[in-house]
């Protein structure tokens, strides 16, 4: 938990954290290599100095490191594990649910994991929602909508088979739809990532919650006009939050748009751990404030009260945690990594 310089404890949800193996011995291809460079250049090109890793722990860390960096060094309470599969780049696959599940059996308090399919799968996609479902239990899904997939490089939420698999999850409940709306990650097609589609997935799926992470970076406004008219839609910080260190005026800037067209009630904090470690983040948003002239253009002000909402009151809410019965189950949680 993160308690502030004023002693106040915050309740902390990060929505958007993973568990992958990106190394060479599991990398299938040279698209492999390629896409966990391209992570590390992120991680390299906006962390703190004194927050870089070694390129080797990069690739591949330990359950231990998930765990002491999000919740013994780091202040989250619970974390949100993405799955991303990546098959066609990864021999085991970057991120699965499989790995996912893991670390979480070992810390159930402390996890929620989400799973992942593929609508082009066809009837096999649905078939594994089933699976998702009955496996894990699953309440949210990640869906990548680059992913490469045989001869297919991309694939649209408006696609039949997409519509046919958002039924299904509407249908069994699992209602938190988490779609990378952001930054292209060589060798992705950054066309395949666009935001448009969201438009019509949101408004024909009244029932799904559209979580839209990175905000839609780099098309923050078309994002912005798309999620102020679908009440469902949500924007996700990760990949945004980072640029409070390098770029403090221009986070300024995209919170202050956030705030105006979406509200402090559907932005939902992300670390996209572990591209970024979630302490240095939480503490520098905690302490930031929205230059005055941009707080002023847009009418909005970055309150400790909207700060608590999107640390971890919003996603709590789209996943229907109790935080006073989460935090009475945490009391008894380990505070140190626990044995194999």
């Amino acid at each position: 938990m993160f308690r502030t310089p004023e002693g106040k404890d915050i309740f902390v949800v990060d929505g958007h954290t993973h568990f992958w193996d990106g190394s060479p011995e599991n990398q299938k291809n040279v698209h492999g290599k390629q896409f966990i460079e391209c992570f590390y250049a992120y991680h390299t090109g906006l962390s703190p100095k004194d927050q870089l890793w070694e390129k080797s722990k990069f690739e591949k860390y330990s359950a231990d490191d998930l765990y002491r960096d999000l919740f013994i060094d780091g202040p989250d309470d619970v974390a949100i594990v993405q799955s991303t599969y990546l098959k066609d780049f990864y021999k085991n696959g970057f991120n699965t649910i499989e790995r996912n599940a893991e670390v979480a059996k070992r810390y159930p308090e402390r996890f929620i994991v989400n799973g992942a399919f593929d609508p082009r799968d066809g009837e096999k996609a649905l078939e594994y929602i089933h699976f998702l479902k009955e496996t894990y239990n699953v309440k949210g899904v990640k869906m990548y909508t680059a992913e490469w997939n045989g001869a297919s490089k991309g694939w649209k939420l408006t696609d039949p088979d997409a519509y046919k698999c958002f039924e299904l999850c509407d249908k069994l409940g699992i209602k938190n739809i988490h779609v990378h709306k952001g930054p292209t990650i060589i060798p992705l097609s950054k066309d395949a990532f666009d935001v448009h589609d969201v438009d019509y997935a949101a408004t024909d799926f009244q029932g799904l919650n559209w979580i839209i992470e990175h905000c839609g970076l780099p098309r923050l406004d078309d994002f912005c006009w798309i999620a102020t008219q679908e009440t469902n839609v949500y924007g996700g910080l990760a990949v945004a939050l980072p640029f409070i260190h390098s770029r403090p005026r221009y986070f300024g800037e995209v919170i202050a748009e956030l705030l105006f067209w979406i509200g402090p009630e559907k932005i939902l904090f992300g670390s996209d751990y572990a591209i970024w470690t979630p302490r240095w983040l939480v503490e520098k948003f905690w302490a930031y404030q929205i230059p005055e002239d941009i707080a002023a253009e847009r009418g909005v002000q970055l309150t400790d009260e909207i700060k608590e909402k999107i640390l971890g009151l919003n996603a709590a809410r789209l996943y229907n945690i109790d935080i006073e019965a989460k935090k009475k189950a945490l009391a008894s949680s380990p505070f140190s990594i626990a044995a194999e």
